[in-house]
């Protein structure tokens, strides 16, 4: 199985804006351990094409911040599972997901107020 996770370079965190990603972490796993990992570039992709960026790069399962609504039908319609609402250690998010621990928003949505995002306001917001 491969799981996806919005990447904060900077500090290792989940990032908080699946549709701004700039950086995936893909965790390779084998039964419920972490194999390999690697951190992959979107080369400027963004919203609607991270769906076919995940499935292009084997992801089964993503774990994020916020997320709209476009992105989830994106990615079920892409087969990806998705736990959204997930902040702290992208490496801790995977552990617990593989432990049946992660805590994560089990119905994530996007209240619009500011950042541009598919012709709306996305920002000042809270995107979980």
């Amino acid at each position: 199985m491969k799981i996806a996770v919005t990447f904060d370079k900077e500090n290792g965190n989940i990032f908080q804006h699946f549709g701004h990603t700039e950086n995936f972490k893909f965790y390779d796993i084998e039964g419920s351990e972490i194999k390999s990992s690697e951190v992959i570039n979107t080369n400027g992709q963004g919203h609607g094409a991270l769906g076919g960026f995940l499935k292009d790069n084997g992801a089964e399962v993503l774990i994020c911040g916020g997320i709209g609504s476009g992105a989830q039908n994106a990615l079920t319609g892409a087969g990806i599972k998705f736990f959204a609402g997930v902040t702290g250690s992208a490496d801790e998010a995977v552990k617990n997901y593989l432990a049946g621990k992660l805590e994560f928003n089990p119905d994530p949505h996007c209240d619009h107020h500011g950042h541009e995002h598919h012709g709306h306001n996305c920002g000042h917001h809270s995107c979980n």
